[in-house]
């Protein structure tokens, strides 16, 4: 099944820390970037983190210095490390990427591939 699955949300303090990982299924190859969204709640999703695939990153405002992404090329994985958390960090964090697979014709896709998302609680 072609997917991006995450994991790693849950309840974090204030000034804590919490760490994403997204694993991409094997059936997607070739990536180029991955990063990570979220959404918070009333707001539209928008762009946490990216890296590319010679390992550049780009961070939003919000989030520099205080969060790092990372990936494992040979397991196609990213990870984002949260730290020093903040009440407004409070969203679902998505994964995605880039990538191929092969459609059910047999031919080569390309395609941005997305998570279901995971929660993450920023609170006392």
């Amino acid at each position: 099944q072609v997917q991006l699955v995450e994991s790693g949300g849950g309840l974090g303090q204030p000034g804590g820390s919490l760490r994403l990982s997204c694993a991409a299924s094997e059936s997607i190859f070739s990536i180029n970037y991955m990063a990570w969204y979220r959404q918070a709640p009333g707001k539209q999703r928008a762009m946490v983190a990216y890296i590319g695939s010679g390992g550049s990153t780009n961070y939003a405002d919000s989030v520099q210095g205080r969060f790092t992404i990372s990936r494992d090329n040979a397991k196609n994985t990213v990870y984002l490390q949260m730290n020093n958390l903040k009440p407004e960090d409070t969203a679902v964090y998505y994964c995605n990427s880039d990538g191929y697979s092969i459609g059910s014709k047999g031919d080569t896709e390309y395609k941005d591939y997305w998570g279901k998302g995971t929660l993450v609680i920023v609170s006392s």
